[in-house]
């Protein structure tokens, strides 16, 4: 069985919990120590039941909380080995910690197989992952030949639907943040969204969650309707939901989508 506990997504902070088989794995560490320690003791968990934490990139978003949690965990660090080199650079005493993997080549973590995939962001070595039931597809400017390969058929997918290409066009940005957004090295807009949802649906995905929606360029109501519409039009239906953004109040209110295999 497979339970995914969303802590937190948004660009002011990712973090997830995913239960594969009685394995505990952090999904990112993008908010405080604090806040998953929190959020781990309301599901009832502690650091000590992570078996390892998985990054998928070293933007701020994604590894904030990363420092301190090596203070008060001795467990191991997976990234890319060019996200790695960016982690010993920006985290003192990380080194020992990371265990890298290359993109498309499964590890193990404790017997749970791991499927790591490369991702286009502007990031080194970013990466998504499939970990049996489970995909994660975020941070990408598109839907890379292994994403698609790899998350082909998955039964619950974690997908990036970050903004409303109109309202980020029309929005206060600064027009070089709009370039990066809108890029291949950017993030997934509600309709790349929609339309990689569709081709997960018809190999086989029964659940949808989408994530990393921006604050300032879209809204959970677009976002669905935008995903929604097109499933309806492709006439497919697996459950839609919208994982939480990062809260600023204790994160167990983050703890909002649990979706369960």
């Amino acid at each position: 069985m497979t339970t995914l506990h969303t802590l937190a997504s948004g660009s002011s902070g990712n973090a997830a919990l995913l239960e594969q088989d009685g394995v505990c794995l952090l999904v990112d560490a993008g908010i405080s120590c604090r806040r998953i320690t929190t959020a781990l003791r309301e599901l009832g968990r502690t650091l000590d039941d992570l078996s390892g934490i998985l990054i998928t990139h070293t933007h701020t978003d994604h590894i904030a909380g990363l420092q301190t949690l090596l203070k008060q965990w001795g467990g191991p660090i997976f990234s890319s080995e060019a996200a790695g080199q960016e982690l010993r650079r920006k985290l003192a005493g990380i080194d020992g910690r990371l265990s890298p993997f290359v993109p498309g080549e499964r590890f193990t973590v404790d017997g749970c197989d791991v499927d790591p995939f490369p991702t286009s962001h502007d990031a080194p070595g970013s990466a998504g992952f499939r970990v049996g039931d489970f995909g994660l597809l975020t941070d990408t400017g598109y839907v890379t030949d292994a994403a698609a390969d790899t998350l082909s058929g998955v039964p619950l997918l974690v997908l990036e639907s970050n903004h409303d290409v109109d309202m980020l066009r029309s929005g206060p940005y600064p027009y070089y943040l709009k370039r990066r957004i809108l890029s291949d090295e950017g993030h997934l807009s509600n309709h790349a969204a929609a339309q990689f949802a569709v081709a997960c649906s018809r190999s086989g995905t029964t659940e949808i969650v989408l994530a990393h929606l921006s604050k300032d360029n879209n809204t959970p109501e677009a976002a669905l309707c935008a995903v929604s519409a097109a499933l309806a039009e492709a006439g497919e239906a697996p459950a839609l939901s919208v994982a939480p953004r990062s809260c600023a109040g204790p994160c167990h209110e983050a703890v909002e989508v649990v979706c369960k295999r």
